[in-house]
């Protein structure tokens, strides 16, 4: 059987505005999102046995049986295939791994039986549909209503995951305000680099103060980012606990990240660029 690959990149939440909360308790939201050229690997073969191999500096801690989104992406595909997922990302970090695996998963399968992949792929979890788009797009609802956010520049990057898995329930339960203002209606188009980076400085994530809360070395990473060389701004993605610094350029990105290995070795740091053009 012929083997497919697909790649699975961090998705990062440069804005994640709480907008509110349904009698479900599914929360609203409103949040920009971009990916990066750091991401999971994953090999696809069709084969009667379905199987699953972790493999990658980060597979530990990562499920291999029935409840992996990978598995189950291949299921809602109607495909047996034995997959193996080299983990890059960490896990439970904010970065939308699983989500961005499953997504790939869905792309290959699409590809290799030649099936669309199905409308619906809400069952796979809120970030699906936008990892399923791979490029810079807004996400209001719940994840459902994805619009791609076009002409928006190529950023430069420092990821940082402390090591510390953050549970997105545990989080959204302690966020105290959940009716928040919305991004503004029309997200600025063919702005600099440095311009478009002040521009979301005005912007938030409601998580982070929850989050931090909970785990306070977000703060160290924050204030760690925030001190090096050309960082124009830091933030929190997604749930946490991993953050990414913005930077003026790749010279200065790459400047610190390794300052910041230096200084935090037990902690996952990479440099990286956020919606490069392929």
């Amino acid at each position: 059987m012929t083997a497919a690959e697909g790649f699975a990149p961090a998705k990062i939440n440069l804005t994640l505005h709480v907008t509110g909360q349904r009698e479900d308790g599914m929360h609203l939201l409103d949040s920009l999102v971009m990916f990066a050229d750091v991401g999971d690997h994953l090999t696809v073969t069709l084969s009667d046995t379905p199987q699953l191999t972790v493999s990658g500096p980060m597979a530990k801690g990562v499920p291999d049986g029935s409840d992996n989104l990978v598995l189950r992406a291949a299921d809602l595909m109607g495909a047996s295939a034995d997959i193996t997922l080299d983990k890059v990302l960490p896990h439970a970090a904010g970065l939308g791994g699983g989500s961005s695996d499953a997504a790939a998963t869905l792309r290959v399968l699409s590809r290799l039986t030649d099936t669309p992949i199905p409308s619906d792929v809400s069952a796979l979890g809120a970030d699906v549909p936008v990892c399923l788009g791979n490029g810079a797009a807004r996400m209001r609802g719940i994840g459902e209503q994805v619009t791609a956010a076009r002409d928006l520049p190529c950023l430069h990057a420092v990821l940082i995951h402390p090591g510390v898995p953050m549970r997105t329930p545990d989080v959204f339960a302690a966020v105290g305000q959940k009716n928040n203002t919305p991004m503004p209606s029309e997200i600025p188009e063919n702005l600099s680099a440095i311009d478009f980076i002040d521009w979301l400085r005005g912007m938030r994530n409601d998580l982070e103060y929850a989050a931090i809360s909970q785990t306070p070395v977000i703060s160290q990473v924050l204030g760690a980012l925030t001190v090096t060389a050309g960082c124009r701004m830091a933030r929190m993605t997604g749930s946490g606990s991993s953050c990414f610094g913005l930077y003026t350029g790749e010279e200065t990105a790459r400047a610190a990240e390794g300052r910041l290995k230096e200084e935090n070795p037990g902690w996952w740091i990479t440099a990286t660029r956020l919606n490069a053009q392929p």
